[in-house]
């Protein structure tokens, strides 16, 4: 079975590499360029993604927001998806935010592709 994966970076670069990655581990991936195409990509009635990778700071909508609105049951959705936050915001009030909004994983740029990829397919199989 296929596994699925939307991605939310605004950064071309970075959604590259995830779509890379993630597609040669054999995911499906979505990738959008700011907040509100993944809300529009997670409020699709056929969502069903195994997993969600998105930017903290992204035009439109910020990661965070986007994470209350899954998890609050706002999106077409499930709302426990397995949400990883990638960011260059790494305090830890940034950090603390990210977590306590519902992600399950957050990690900052620079980061290791194959790490993160290791970090996802966890994520997956639990």
């Amino acid at each position: 079975m296929t596994k699925s994966a939307v991605i939310a970076d605004d950064d071309e670069t970075i959604r590259s590499i995830l779509e890379y990655k993630l597609s040669n581990a054999g995911f499906e991936v979505t990738a959008c360029h700011d907040g509100e195409a993944g809300r529009e990509a997670l409020n699709d009635p056929d969502a069903d993604p195994d997993i969600v990778v998105l930017d903290v700071m992204m035009p439109r909508l910020k990661g965070t927001q986007l994470l209350r609105a899954v998890r609050r049951g706002e999106l077409a959705v499930d709302p426990d998806v397995p949400v990883v936050m990638l960011t260059s915001r790494g305090q830890e009030a940034d950090v603390l935010e990210g977590l306590e909004s519902g992600a399950n994983e957050y990690l900052t740029k620079p980061f290791s592709p194959n790490e993160l990829l290791v970090r996802i397919e966890r994520l997956v199989e639990e």
